[in-house]
């Protein structure tokens, strides 16, 4: 399995999405994409578990690390690199319980308090944590308002180094060097990539 590396980290929808998920990765990931989540909440358990072999193979041997959003059973049964779980999901304990150590852990975390509460977990159960939304987003309507710059920095600082933080929600090449200035490990970005009529160039811009 890879490892997640969060520096750009491009989250898709391959059943619902925009255009050609072959050709969005391929493009993607030569210009510089690190990961790859998978996220489709429309999709049935069939459809979601379909896409995410397809994207495993088109993303073997580049290095580049596929997560599932969500589904644990579907990320182990695609063979992923990683599931990401939000507050309302399966318990980050039971997902480790179930997954083993093999797979990555991601939560996502809006408020201190869901910080504070993954700091608490035994060692080895999150492994990294997706902050936000940062800014309000289209692409994940129920995410609520975004919390902004000061809300993502925050929230990077109370993590205090033990985790990576991935920054998510209306990320654009515009913003993307003030998000990283918040310390944050690597963005998670969506609609910038998968909307652009030319998506090689939004990654390299993302990436500066």
């Amino acid at each position: 399995m890879a490892p997640v590396d969060p520096t750009l980290y491009l989250v898709l929808d391959p059943v619902h999405g925009p255009r050609r998920v072959a050709d969005l990765l391929r493009e993607a990931v030569a210009a510089g994409v690190t990961a790859v989540q998978v996220r489709s909440p429309a999709a049935s358990t069939r459809e979601l578990h379909g896409a995410a072999v397809a994207a495993r193979h088109l993303l073997d041997g580049s290095g580049v690390a596929l997560v599932v959003d969500d589904r644990v059973d579907v990320a182990l049964a695609a063979g992923a690199d990683g599931v990401h779980l939000g507050q309302r999901d399966l318990p980050v304990e039971a997902a480790r319980r179930l997954a083993g150590p093999g797979l990555s852990i991601g939560l996502s975390v809006t408020v201190p308090e869901h910080v504070e509460k993954a700091r608490g977990l035994p060692a080895g159960t999150v492994d990294l944590l997706g902050a936000g939304p940062v800014f309000t987003t289209a692409t994940k309507p129920d995410a609520g308002e975004g919390i902004g710059l000061e809300g993502l920095a925050a929230l990077v600082g109370l993590v205090e180094g033990t985790l990576p933080v991935v920054a998510i929600g209306g990320i654009t090449p515009d913003n993307a060097a003030a998000v990283r200035a918040t310390g944050v490990a690597g963005l998670a970005v969506s609609s910038a990539i998968t909307t652009a009529p030319d998506p090689a160039a939004v990654v390299r811009a993302l990436r500066g």
